[in-house]
């Protein structure tokens, strides 16, 4: 059977996206690094199947980095899938199913995509961390000569995926391919974690920079964006509806005020777009390069 494939990116983070409802197979550690492979492969820095829901959503929407690893929320991903479904329903609001639970995508302004992120997780044993910390809107982890750190207090969050946001004065100026790996494994995340560096540019405008988890530097990462607003409103640094700069281009992240559930829900708006369509070469599925 052939399998056929789309290409799609958020700003830049790209995704080759598989349809398994309709052409089911296994799909392995091996063959999505092979499939992610930028020399070898299509490249992306996340491989997204759509599947069977499994309960009462739309679709399921399976996540793995190009390291092949699975996890368990893409906001950027969700923004494209979202845009697939409500075209493939013609639903005024779709809701995705991911391991991180249920996402709610409509449409906004123009072509731009609005996801419903849920509530972030502030206690430390949801982030999770591997100690306790009574306050996570600035835990004791700092990277630098003592006395004199690089990056220091960062606010950790969980949006799905756990998150690391350090608040520093030049974004530019900060050596992620460097410190994103040593922070991603530091002991302090028993799951890893993504690392972004924030600055604030007013009240309601944020730039970051991330090392996303198992997948390295991105242009953008949907999940960090809301994060990072998430720990500017703790800290008192911005409004809560912003727009996130990130390399690729700006987001609009607005954290909602908290209800009697508990913490208000984000919701995050942002552009799509469709690259190309292909079939896997075969050798693909194998684990094999191409």
């Amino acid at each position: 059977m052939a399998h056929h494939f789309l290409k799609m990116n958020g700003l830049g983070n790209d995704f080759v996206v598989l349809d398994l409802r309709r052409e089911p197979f296994v799909l392995t550690d091996a063959i999505a690094r092979a499939i992610a492979d930028r020399e070898t492969g299509i490249g992306c820095d996340q491989l997204i199947t759509l599947e069977h829901p499994r309960h009462g959503g739309d679709v399921f929407m399976g996540i793995r980095n190009n390291d092949g690893g699975t996890v368990e929320a893409c906001g950027n991903a969700a923004r494209c899938i979202g845009k697939l479904m409500l075209d493939e329903t013609g639903k005024d609001a779709v809701t995705i199913e991911t391991l991180a639970g249920d996402t709610v995508a409509t449409r906004a302004e123009g072509d731009e995509i609005t996801v419903d992120m849920g509530a972030p997780r502030l206690d430390w044993n949801q982030i999770p961390l591997s100690e306790e910390f009574q306050d996570t809107r600035a835990i004791e982890l700092e990277i630098g000569p003592l006395g004199a750190p690089i990056m220091h207090s960062p606010g950790v969050v969980n949006v799905g995926n756990p998150h690391a946001v350090f608040f520093v004065d030049d974004v530019d100026a900060i050596d992620l391919e460097r410190s994103g790996p040593m922070l991603e494994h530091h002991p302090l995340f028993p799951e890893r974690a993504n690392i972004s560096v924030a600055k604030v540019l007013s009240p309601t405008h944020i730039r970051i920079r991330t090392w996303e988890r198992g997948a390295g530097l991105t242009r953008a990462c949907g999940t960090a964006a809301c994060a990072a607003t998430v720990a500017a409103i703790r800290r008192r640094k911005t409004e809560r509806k912003i727009t996130v700069s990130l390399p690729g281009g700006d987001l609009t992240v607005e954290w909602l005020p908290d209800d009697e559930n508990g913490y208000g829900h984000i919701l995050m708006t942002g552009p799509v777009a469709f690259d190309y369509e292909g079939t896997l070469d075969p050798r693909l599925l194998t684990g094999a390069a191409a």
